[in-house]
């Protein structure tokens, strides 16, 4: 079932009167790198290259979501956070009631604050500004960051910035956003290490944050350097995400500045099927269509698995997916809570409409189930839009990070997990609760880290790393996994100590496609190692690796299978929520060599490798314990997510398409 914002005024609804004109494209135009001269190259400097962890989704008091759950900490606070440093975090009325340090610091991060409200916040916290006393104002000062006033203006289809705000021609907004934009740009400047030292790189970055028709479709801008765009393109300027990519292809990467830049699309599992929707609205030829797919696939390389608000992998039940329950697609599934919220008591979650009006149907917020709302369902889409067009727009690597809104970059550790939106989940009590009372209610999880595999901890290494899709995700731990593919491959590769110069010599990595056929079936190598852990919290040990394959028959029904390819499953290894002990033993490492024993020559297939840790406490069991037993709220006891969760990481795939590889 699909329900409506029909019975919103039509003034709300569109957010258009009175509003200020979006600026020219133009203004949009980069600035000119400016390279450090102290910048050295880093001393260490890896071929084969390293595993560097950090977190691309972090969000400051500079977000006004943030901001009206008291958050105070500003970007130099979440890059402290990121590389080791103790910040403080409100605690119910007190704005800085306790001090937060991560566990071990971060190779780099990037703030991602939504740039919706750069200019609008500043004129709202200012007695002196004009519009310090208008409606909206009053709102984004009241403390409900989720105020339907706000979130209309990042769900509207024709939303514009407001002159009793902004001013008739928005100078005011603009001008604040600017003083904001600078702000995190310089933070960014003063935190990445320039010296041959290379211990930490930061990202100029932040969030386009369209909710459009009540659907997720989030995306966080990451620049390569400081050439970057004089304002951040933000949904209140423009509505369409492929307006977004043109912009900054346009602006930035075709110009000589010096400017390149990617984005990553965020929470899926919240877009009600419009993430990965293949309807080109506005594209009506094939070869129309085909250029706004190559658009896609430049712009965004790396989409985002998995963050505090839910695993946008993988769901099972999906109408049209085929092969079979994948157990492990259980994971964390935030959108649980939004259908309790949107969908009618006792009403069945229904598929998404997908007919000729899909894209102008209004939604409360997420409401619907629909295959395109998932990563692994998408890559295999991308299979089929690369047969049709000689395209494949959703050609992703797989990352994952944080989203917190409490400035704690890769604050991921379950055990003293912190919470992630200020007053609204600062007690251990609204943690570990299930009430939609509480805005950070245990619905949510800590997030997730970002890996890349990169020659060297520097921002022209990690970014090539996303660019050419050599990245990895993880659930919060510092699993290291690698993932070959070739044609023929040595079967004793794994025993071999240099098996990953080996195998960059003789296949291709996570994010490529395999050449052509030499052999009957491709093969793999897949390995990964544990985490070790910090000195305060020990690691957990691996339990197996699976490959994931994906494809699509004739009648476009999308297929799965999911192979153990090394470990066990059935090693004896648990946990017992009653105390969090672990029980059992894993492994420190895992590798093997595997070839697809199913394998069609004819049919385009996706493969990724997935990491599993024994299994282990959630941060809800582990904070359940560290109350007194009468102070535990009821959730503690029937808990509506499992309280043992099964930590993972995820490859970046490797593609094989009949006759069009190379």
């Amino acid at each position: 079932m699909i329900k409506s914002l029909l019975f919103v005024p039509v003034c709300a609804v569109l957010v258009a009167c009175g509003g200020v004109e979006p600026p020219a494209e133009s203004a949009y135009a980069a600035r000119e790198f400016a390279p450090s001269v102290s910048e050295a190259p880093c001393k260490r400097n890896e071929a084969s290259r390293l595993a560097l962890f950090g977190d691309l989704h972090v969000h400051t008091s500079l977000s006004n979501d943030a901001w009206n759950f008291d958050v105070r900490a500003q970007p130099d606070d979440a890059y402290a956070y990121a590389f080791g440093e103790s910040i403080q975090l409100p605690i119910g009325d007190d704005y800085l009631g306790r001090k937060v340090q991560i566990d071990r610091p971060l190779d780099f991060a990037g703030v991602t604050d939504h740039a919706e409200f750069f200019g609008e916040q500043s004129v709202c916290m200012d007695p002196a500004a004009a519009g310090y006393n208008s409606s909206f104002c009053e709102v984004m000062r009241s403390g409900e960051g989720r105020a339907p006033q706000l979130v209309m203006q990042i769900m509207s289809p024709f939303s514009k910035r407001r002159q009793d705000v902004c001013g008739e021609d928005g100078a005011d907004c603009a001008g604040r956003a600017a003083t904001t934009w600078q702000h995190t740009i310089d933070a960014a400047q003063r935190w990445n290490d320039t010296s041959e030292d290379c211990e930490r790189t930061t990202f100029v970055a932040y969030e386009y944050s369209s909710f459009r028709m009540g659907s997720n479709l989030h995306r966080n801008v990451i620049f390569r350097n400081t050439a970057v765009l004089q304002r951040p393109v933000s949904y209140l300027d423009v509505h369409r995400e492929w307006d977004l990519w043109r912009i900054l292809k346009e602006q930035c990467i075709d110009g000589d500045t010096g400017c390149d830049v990617l984005a990553i699309p965020h929470n899926s599992n919240i877009s009600n099927g419009r993430m990965f929707a293949v309807d080109y609205p506005g594209a009506d030829s094939p070869a129309e269509q085909a250029q706004r797919a190559r658009l896609r696939q430049q712009i965004e390389p790396v989409v985002e698995i998995m963050q505090h608000k839910g695993d946008s992998g993988c769901r099972n039940g999906l109408q049209g997916v085929l092969g079979g329950e994948d157990e492990l697609c259980n994971f964390e599934r935030f959108e649980n809570l939004a259908f309790q919220r949107f969908v009618g008591e006792g009403e069945e979650v229904g598929q998404c409409y997908d007919g000729p009006l899909a894209d102008w149907v209004p939604h409360l917020g997420p409401n619907c189930l629909d295959r395109k709302s998932y990563v692994r369902y998408a890559l295999v889409e991308g299979l089929r839009e690369q047969q049709r067009l000689g395209v494949n727009p959703f050609k992703f690597g797989l990352a994952a990070s944080t989203d917190t809104h409490n400035a704690l970059a890769g604050g991921v550790q379950e055990a003293d997990y912190p919470g992630h939106l200020g007053n609204g989940d600062s007690m251990v009590q609204q943690r570990v609760s299930f009430s939609e009372e509480n805005p950070g209610n245990a619905f949510n999880n800590p997030g997730g880290l970002i890996g890349v595999w990169a020659e060297e901890n520097s921002r022209d290494a990690i970014f090539g790393a996303l660019k050419r899709r050599e990245v990895f995700g993880t659930s919060g731990p510092r699993i290291q996994p690698r993932f070959f593919g070739a044609w023929n491959m040595d079967p004793a590769l794994c025993e071999q100590p240099d098996r990953a110069e080996r195998a960059y010599k003789g296949a291709v990595p996570m994010g490529s496609d395999l050449p052509d056929p030499a052999s009957d079936a491709p093969v793999f190598m897949l390995a990964a190692t544990a985490d070790a852990g910090s000195r305060r919290f020990p690691g957990t040990p691996l339990q197996r690796l699976q490959v994931i394959k994906g494809w699509a028959d004739a009648a476009g029904n999308h297929h799965q299978r999911v192979f153990d390819v090394a470990g066990d499953a059935n090693n004896g290894a648990g946990v017992d929520p009653q105390t969090c002990a672990p029980q059992g033993d894993g492994y420190g490492q895992l590798c093997a060599v595997w070839r697809d024993p199913e394998f069609d020559a004819d049919v385009p297939a996706v493969y990724y490798l997935r990491a599993l840790e024994n299994p282990s406490c959630r941060y809800t069991a582990h904070q359940c314990l560290q109350l007194p037993e009468a102070q535990r709220p009821a959730d503690c006891q029937q808990p509506l997510m499992d309280p043992v969760i099964q930590e993972r990481a995820w490859s970046s795939p490797i593609w094989y398409t009949p006759g069009e590889n190379g």
